[in-house]
């Protein structure tokens, strides 16, 4: 085979120059083409799935009202009682009715704004409970204009909720979705009548579901990022598919105008306490009578559990349906008729659904086993709780302070009598990883539990001995009784006693 050689094609500079500018230029045009075919195309999409919020609104709006209520008496809202030298407390806040800080209240009458929604055609409107509260006159003004006087159904403050009527037939009526199917990051919508202005429409996105708040065991509150503020009390927070699935009911804010943070009230807990005002003008909860707290890792490593859960409790109501069950202070419901408790904030609300009267049952777990408790439901009943007093905390711990940094001593008799017990250690001072546990200075140890086994303190010596035997780095609970109520307190050994 013959192989010739050739030499390489010579071309004049300005003919190289020109091919390599219209091969550079079909290069480009080939980039501008897949751009063209392949990237805007998507960014359209994007763009196009975007929510249009305008045909839901104007489907919805008419079923959203606005709300005026009239006490003819001063009542201040949760803002206007601060003056301008005190400071606005970073906490959760219902919203405040028309009129703030800078708008003083009328002298001859107190009237406040809010925002509701029709489920009846013939008349029945949800909103907040803390809209119309002491309300003497009460005006609902549709979204055509029409005005009418309302009248009071039922509140439940538990709850945050009213059930108002007016007298109309006829009116357009909210579709209800289902709270649930909610994920963390869909899109939501809320309308009502912000500082008064009437069919404000703001939207965001679902933050965080099952929220429990600061006095507010029995509602899961939704969390959004939708702006909320004074007069979006009682107004509706709808999905995308123009169902509602909430209540606009709290915000957290220092200012009292929107921060970024509001809540609701799932719409399926509304539903449910509406119907029970109607039947009974009033809601009725289940309780079995116990005072609950978290299970800390502390206290889970120390109880002898494999993992922090469930419901501790720590006192038991000698009136309530846990006596004649056998419920026991120390024990840990893990689940009620069946329905697992995460944590203790969802142990009230499974127990509130449930009927006074009916029967349930009980998982325990006690003494390093479980079991099965069966109970009769009673009816739950409020108590308001007082605020504790400020820790007792010193700098240097002195001669006396055993391993978990208390000092303490045995107790009178007349404390006995009062506490009715016949041994435990009274604290007089706490330090280190016991202050920062919030244990203070009148406070009575009454058992400690370590390695899945409790032990009852017969005296502050005795306390003193179990305590300063311990490791450092174990996991142990205290018992300890503040007043009529006892609660069990977790941490983990450190330090050295100072004898």
């Amino acid at each position: 085979m013959n192989l010739s050689l050739r030499a390489p094609l010579r071309l004049p500079p300005a003919l190289l120059y020109s091919r390599l500018l219209r091969c550079s230029l079909r290069h480009l045009a080939a980039v501008f083409f897949g751009l063209f075919v392949f990237v805007l195309p998507g960014t359209a999409a994007q763009v196009r799935d975007l929510p249009d919020f305008a045909p839901l609104v104007a489907k919805q709006a008419p079923v959203v009202v606005n709300i005026t209520a009239t006490q003819s008496s001063r009542v201040a809202s949760p803002l206007q009682h601060l003056g301008e030298d005190v400071p606005m407390p970073d906490w959760l806040r219902r919203f405040a009715p028309k009129g703030s800080e800078q708008q003083p209240l009328p002298d001859d009458d107190n009237e406040s704004t809010g925002s509701g929604f029709i489920i009846g055609a013939d008349g029945y409107i949800l909103t907040n409970s803390h809209v119309v509260e002491a309300a003497d006159e009460i005006l609902v003004r549709l979204s055509d204009r029409r005005e009418f006087a309302a009248r009071v159904i039922g509140r439940d403050k538990r709850s945050d909720i009213a059930l108002l009527k007016v007298d109309a037939i006829g009116l357009p009526v909210a579709r209800f979705g289902n709270p649930a199917l909610l994920r963390v990051g869909d899109w939501v919508l809320a309308i009502g009548s912000p500082f008064g202005f009437e069919s404000s429409v703001t939207a965001g996105i679902v933050s965080a579901k099952g929220r429990s708040l600061p006095d507010e065991t029995l509602v899961p509150f939704i969390q959004t990022d939708v702006a909320i503020n004074p007069g979006n009390s009682g107004g509706p927070l709808f999905n995308l598919k123009g169902e509602v699935v909430g209540i606009n009911s709290q915000i957290y804010s220092r200012s009292g105008g929107f921060m970024g943070i509001s809540f609701s009230i799932p719409i399926d807990v509304a539903l449910d306490v509406q119907q029970q005002l109607r039947q009974y003008g009033r809601v009725r909860r289940g309780r079995i009578g116990v005072v609950i707290q978290d299970v800390s890792r502390d206290i889970a490593n120390s109880f002898g559990l494999k993992e922090p859960a469930g419901a501790l409790v720590s006192s038991v109501d000698p009136d309530g349906p846990a006596v004649p069950a056998g419920i026991k202070v120390g024990d840990v419901i893990l689940a009620f008729d069946g329905t697992p408790v995460a944590d203790s904030t969802q142990l009230p609300r499974i127990v509130g659904v449930a009927r006074p009267g009916s029967r349930a049952v009980l998982q325990v777990f006690r003494s390093g086993a479980t079991r099965d408790v069966p109970i009769v439901v009673g009816e739950f009943a409020a108590e308001e709780e007082e605020a504790a007093p400020a820790p007792v905390v010193a700098q240097v711990p002195p001669r006396g302070t055993n391993r978990l940094g208390l000092v303490t001593q045995d107790l009178s008799a007349s404390q006995r009598r009062e506490f009715k017990v016949n041994g435990g250690a009274v604290i007089k001072q706490s330090y280190g990883v016991a202050a920062r546990a919030e244990l203070r200075q009148g406070d009575v140890v009454t058992a400690v539990v370590a390695r899945g086994k409790t032990e009852e303190v017969r005296s502050s010596e005795h306390f003193n001995t179990l305590v300063n035997a311990f490791e450092a780095g174990i996991s142990v609970s205290l018992r300890v009784q503040r007043g009529d109520a006892v609660n069990f307190v977790g941490m983990k050994v450190s330090g050295v006693a100072r004898k």
